[in-house]
């Protein structure tokens, strides 16, 4: 999990870099489960939280996820605030993935994520 700080209203350029660039990226990578990026417009923080199917395809992402951080917070003006790893212990998806709010998934409702 990272957490962004920054202008509220340079945001949108981050999270279009986010969709365009580093989202095909991380998709290509070992492991990888979804991606959850959570923005609060009023304070301009964001969160983003990767899923991986274990801790070490999470390890072999580590060099690409720094540049990926760096790329995003320079394009939107935000700092990288922190960075955080945290296993996951409970899972529940509810709603279809096209009502996350993103232009295109791959992921499946029927198959949730399961990684760190």
């Amino acid at each position: 999990m990272s957490e962004f700080g920054g202008p509220p209203d340079r945001t949108a350029e981050g999270i279009r870099i986010a969709r365009r660039q580093i989202l095909p990226v991380a998709r290509e990578q070992r492991g990888f489960q979804g991606i959850y990026l959570l923005h609060d417009p009023q304070s301009g923080r964001s969160l983003s939280v990767t899923l991986w199917e274990t801790a070490e395809d999470m390890s072999v992402s580590e060099q690409s996820a720094r540049r990926a951080r760096s790329a995003s917070a320079r394009a939107s003006g935000d700092a990288v605030l922190s960075v955080a790893r945290y296993r996951v212990v409970l899972c529940e998806l509810v709603s279809a993935p096209e009502r996350c709010g993103a232009e295109s998934s791959r992921a499946s409702a029927s198959a949730p994520p399961r990684g760190l």
